[in-house]
């Protein structure tokens, strides 16, 4: 067994968690380039010696985790870990925890690579985000590499979102605007209820049924105020060296149009919440009755306009020709690059912008560029 092989240090084993250890231990290919050293709940820590089988030590993982005598390690304590083991070692945060998103700067500071989809580190308080980089900047004391920070997941799931405006801007192009639904729930939504011929659903109905099949949260109410496209605004706008500072307190920044009904914003149960949605499937009927009067759709988007430096997560109105109209289904999330070089015709990304396993793609596309670069001893700055 190869010795040059990655450590992989997996925080979070919920549903995309679980997936990232499926897809690691099942693809040849990668079993023979990563080997998981770690994985840890909220709860529990199961260490796992980095020459061992990964196939037998990760048989039946969930009851080796729920057994384990290891309470769950604090952070300091498992950076420490995992900066001892040799062989690089990437942790993949897959949590959506504020705790965990702070402790970035430390993981890089150790040497250590961090891999996420994980929204909060990069849509917080700007403050945050430059430590962060700082420290992905910085060469380790120990190895003298710089570590590895990637986070496309965090907007597209699978999608190559954040890869492509790096390409963009990197190449010396200019952005324009960037415009896109960005919540694969609320593509679901909209595209169930505000339809090119007319719908006569409600929206009350939809939401309840997005909850029953797993695309909302499970208070419908985090989706329906914005604050998830809002993130992706956040992330998106950073990359752009012009906006980098426009959103001192990130997301929070963002201009954002919440769906919340205001008498339910302070309903902390999500059955509650979706109970009680139908008493307001009046409001939102004459909104898209008044869409409709105009030949058009509602879409709820994300938009940033670089010259105006506006930056917003609004409810708009679209022809019902247009490709948020026309080309998008179920839960497909897209985005629109306009460009000085693409300004006729914008780039364009498209697909399944939800779910564990396109989620837990992109987690391992970028688990595979930690091991190609570091394979070729490059530290090229993201």
């Amino acid at each position: 067994m190869s010795t040059s092989r990655i450590n992989v240090a997996i925080i979070g084993v919920g549903l995309v968690g679980s997936e990232v250890i499926s897809q690691l231990v099942t693809a040849a290919n990668l079993k023979k380039t990563f080997a998981i050293v770690a994985l840890q709940n909220s709860k529990k820590t199961l260490l796992i010696d980095p020459k061992s089988d990964g196939a037998n030590a990760l048989s039946d993982w969930k009851t080796k985790l729920t057994n384990s005598s290891q309470s769950a390690l604090p952070l300091p304590e498992l950076t420490s870990h995992l900066a001892k083991l040799g062989n690089h070692t990437v942790v993949v945060d897959n949590t959506s925890n504020d705790d965990v998103a702070s402790f970035y700067p430390n993981f890089l500071k150790a040497g250590l690579s961090v891999v996420t989809p994980n929204k909060k580190a990069f849509s917080s308080s700007l403050e945050l985000y430059k430590q962060i980089l700082q420290a992905a900047a910085t060469p380790s004391t120990s190895t003298g590499k710089t570590p590895l920070l990637y986070g496309e997941s965090t907007v597209g799931a699978g999608l190559p979102i954040l890869s492509t405006l790096k390409d963009i801007v990197e190449t010396g192009d200019e952005v324009v605007k960037i415009e896109g639904i960005l919540s694969g729930t609320l593509s679901y939504i909209f595209n169930e209820w505000s339809t090119p011929k007319g719908s006569t659903k409600k929206f009350s109905d939809i939401v309840k049924i997005a909850k029953e099949q797993g695309y909302t949260e499970p208070h419908p109410g985090d989706d329906l105020s914005g604050s998830d496209v809002a993130r992706k605004l956040a992330i998106l706008s950073r990359l752009i060296p012009s906006l980098r500072d426009e959103l001192p307190q990130g997301y929070q920044s963002v201009a954002t149009r919440s769906l919340t009904p205001a008498p339910l914003a302070d309903v902390k149960d999500g059955q509650e919440f979706v109970d009680k949605l139908p008493q307001f499937d009046a409001d939102f009927d004459a909104l898209n009755s008044e869409a409709q009067k105009n030949g058009n759709v509602l879409r709820y988007v994300g938009v940033i306009d670089v010259q105006k430096k506006e930056i917003k997560a609004s409810l708009e109105q679209y022809p019902a020709t247009h490709p948020f109209a026309t080309s998008l289904q179920d839960s497909t999330s897209t985005v629109a690059f306009t460009t000085k070089r693409f300004n006729k015709f914008p780039m364009s990304v498209t697909g399944a912008g939800a779910g564990a396993a396109v989620t837990a793609h992109g987690v391992i596309s970028d688990l595979i560029k930690v091991a190609e670069r570091r394979s070729t001893e490059s530290d090229r700055p993201l």
